[in-house]
C-alpha cells in the first residue's frame, strides 16, 4: 500500500499537478487498499478535521501581522537599524543581511517572504560593495532560514497542533537556535569578506545615532516580545497573540500615517492567498497522515528503528536524514504534516523531548527551502537577483552545509534548545 501511494504521489508531482490534488489522489489509492467504502465517508471528514483546530487560527494572523508591517514601512526602520549596528564592519552589507533576517523573523515567520523582501533591497547593495551576485543571493536565501526558527513560526504552530506540544515552549526553544544560525551565516560572510578583501564602509556609529535609529525601530522590535511574553505568561493563547500583534502593527501604522487603506487591503489579500494555499495543503496532508496512522505505518517505523531506540542522538540523526531527503522533493508544509505523526512515537520511545524534536524537525524542513531541486527560497533569491537558477543551485551548497552543521550541533547539545523553555516555561 505504502509503495503504491508513493508511486501515485510522485507521478502526480512529475505531471505538474497542484500538490493538494496529488495528496488527495494518494489518499484515494490508500483507501482503496484499506477499504474502498471509506472514501466518501472518511475523506471529507479527515480533510476538514485536518484544519479544524483553534491553534491553527494563529497562522493567518501572524502572516497578516508581517504583511501589515511591510505595508507600514516598519521593515525599512528595522533594516536601517541593522545597517547602523553592523554596516561599518568589513563585509557590512552581508552582516546587515543576516541581522535584518533576525529582526524580520520576530514578526514574519516566513522564510520565503524574508527572501523576497530583503533580496530586492540588499542583493544590489551587496553587489555595490564588491560581493558576487551568487554569494549575495545565496546569503539572502540562507539567512532567511532564521525566519521560521525564531518565533513566531508557522511550522512550529503546525507541529504543536499535531503533537499537542506547547506553542510557547516551542517559540522559546527556537530563540537560541535561530541566533546560532545567524552567527554561523555571519561567520561565513566574515570569511568571504576577508578572503576577497572587501572594504569597510563608514565608521562606527555614535551612541546618539544608535539611540535615535533604535528608537525609530523600537515599535517593530517590541512585536516579538508581545508575541512570546503573552503566550509564555499565559495571558493570551497563540491565536490571541497573533490577533493582538496584527492589531498593534495596524494601529501603529495608521497613527504614524504610513499605513493607508490600500496597504491594509493589499496585506489582507496577500494573507488570504498564502493562508488558503497553506490550509488546503494541510487538509490534504492530514488525510494521508490519518490513513498512514490507520494502516499502522508509524508502528512499523518504530519497529524498523527499534535497534537504535536506546540512542536518542542516533535516532535524531536518522530522522533528520529522512526529513532532509523528503524535504528536497516535497513541499515543506506537507512534509511536516506527513512526517511528524510518524516520527513522534519513535521520539517518545527514545526519550527525546517533544520540544527538542519540534525544533529539529522545523530546522530540517526549513533547510529544504534552500536545497535543490525544490527549494522555494532559492527560486525567489534567483528571481530578485536576476541570476540563473542553475548558477545559484551550484553555489547554494555551502549555505546548506552550514545550516546542516548547526542542525548537528543542536542534536548533540539539546540544552541549546531546551535551556530557555526550561528556564521560563
Amino acid at each position: 500500500m505504502t509503495l503504491a501511494m508513493l508511486a501515485v504521489f510522485m507521478i502526480h508531482v512529475l505531471l505538474g499537478l497542484p500538490l493538494f490534488i496529488a495528496l488527495l489522489a494518494t489518499a484515494v489509492v490508500g483507501f482503496l487498499f484499506v477499504d474502498p467504502s471509506m472514501v466518501p465517508r472518511m475523506m471529507p471528514q479527515q480533510f476538514f478535521g485536518g484544519i479544524d483546530a483553534y491553534s491553527l487560527m494563529a497562522i493567518p494572523l501572524f502572516i497578516l501581522a508581517g504583511n501589515l508591517m511591510n505595508a507600514s514601512r516598519l521593515t525599512d526602520r528595522l533594516m536601517a537599524f541593522a545597517r547602523l549596528l553592523v554596516g561599518h564592519l568589513r563585509g557590512g552589507m552581508g552582516h546587515v543581511n543576516v541581522v535584518s533576517s533576525v529582526f524580520f523573523a520576530g514578526v514574519n515567520g516566513s522564510a520565503v517572504a524574508d527572501t523576497s523582501a530583503l533580496g530586492s533591497l540588499l542583493v544590489p547593495a551587496m553587489r555595490k560593495e564588491g560581493y558576487s551576485t551568487a554569494f549575495a543571493a545565496g546569503l539572502t536565501a540562507g539567512s532567511s532560514l532564521i525566519g521560521p526558527i525564531i518565533p513566531p513560526s508557522i511550522f512550529m504552530i503546525l507541529y504543536a497542533s499535531l503533537t499537542n506540544t506547547s506553542v510557547g515552549d516551542l517559540f522559546l526553544a527556537g530563540v537560541i537556535p535561530g541566533l546560532v544560525l545567524g552567527v554561523a551565516f555571519m561567520a561565513m560572510n566574515a570569511i568571504y569578506a576577508r578572503r576577497h578583501q572587501l572594504p569597510k564602509q563608514g565608521s562606527m556609529p555614535s551612541v546618539r545615532q544608535l539611540a535615535e535609529t533604535g528608537w525609530q525601530a523600537l515599535p517593530a522590535l517590541v512585536a516579538p516580545f508581545i508575541i512570546v511574553a503573552g503566550i509564555v505568561m499565559g495571558v493570551v493563547t497563540p491565536t490571541e497573540s497573533g490577533a493582538l500583534t496584527a492589531l498593534y502593527v495596524a494601529l501603529y501604522g495608521i497613527v504614524v500615517g504610513s499605513l493607508r487603506g490600500s496597504g491594509i487591503w493589499r496585506a489582507i489579500v496577500d494573507t488570504t492567498r498564502l493562508t488558503t494555499a497553506i490550509f488546503v495543503i494541510m487538509a490534504a496532508s492530514s488525510t494521508v497522515s490519518w490513513l498512514l496512522s490507520y494502516a499502522q505505518v508509524p508502528n512499523q517505523f518504530v519497529e524498523l528503528l527499534a535497534p537504535w531506540i536506546a540512542q536518542p542522538v542516533v535516532v535524531l540523526l536518522l530522522l533528520s536524514l529522512i526529513t532532509f531527503v523528503t524535504g528536497m522533493f516535497m513541499e515543506e508544509v506537507s512534509a511536516l504534516m506527513l512526517l511528524t505523526p510518524i516520527f513522534s512515537p519513535v521520539a517518545m520511545m527514545a526519550g527525546i523531548d517533544p520540544v527538542h524534536l519540534g525544533v529539529i524537525i522545523t530546522l530540517n524542513i526549513t533547510i529544504a527551502l534552500i536545497t535543490p531541486p525544490m527549494g522555494a527560497c532559492v527560486f525567489v533569491a534567483a528571481a530578485v537577483s536576476r541570476l540563473e537558477i542553475t548558477a545559484l543551485f551550484r553555489t547554494i551548497w555551502p549555505f546548506v552545509v552550514t545550516a546542516l552543521l548547526v542542525l548537528i550541533v543542536l542534536i548533540l547539545i539539546p540544552q541549546l534548545t531546551l535551556w530557555l523553555p526550561n528556564l521560563l516555561g
